[in-house]
């Protein structure tokens, strides 16, 4: 991974870690992240979508109806952004729909834990309920792999930094 200071004011780059370790300890808090995609026409599309961080891996679940999922299935390009305890977050990567079952139960029963009685159905989660944002069920999940993030601490020690992963 390679860090980039941006801060103009003199402070250290901030660490990955910090940003990471924010991500993580926003499970289940209610943090709303923003996603952004393309339409295929080139303009762009933001949506607010219920995210978390668990096996180091940043994962949100969409409707397949929504223009998020329609946008996605034709450019995997997306960010997601957010603001966290003491820390702005914003990632720049790619969403994959995940359809194993391992994973997709391993991740139901995460967000379980939050809250959201997810529930494998076929390869996709269902619910009695969901954001009005997600569509009706089924809902899918995406895993975003990172390829850039940039981290802006609100609080101390401040600063501001980007980090390549690819």
């Amino acid at each position: 991974m390679e860090t980039k200071n941006l801060d103009i004011y003199g402070n250290e780059p901030v660490p990955w870690s910090r940003a990471r370790d924010a991500l993580a300890e926003n499970l289940g808090s209610g943090v709303t992240f923003f996603i952004g995609t393309t339409r295929p026409d080139g303009t762009p599309h933001a949506a607010g979508v219920g995210a978390m961080w668990a096996d180091d891996t940043l994962w949100f679940v969409t409707g397949p109806r929504t223009v998020k999922a329609r946008n996605l299935a034709a450019n995997s390009a997306c960010t997601l952004s957010c603001r966290l305890r003491e820390i702005d977050v914003v990632v720049e990567g790619h969403a994959e729909r995940v359809t194993d079952a391992d994973a997709l139960e391993r991740l139901a029963a995460v967000y379980r834990e939050v809250g959201w009685p997810a529930q494998v159905d076929g390869d996709a989660f269902t619910a009695p309920y969901s954001a009005p944002s997600a569509g009706p069920p089924p809902w899918h999940l995406y895993r975003v792999t990172i390829d850039t993030a940039f981290g802006v601490p609100t609080a101390e020690p401040y600063g501001a930094s980007r980090w390549r992963f690819r």
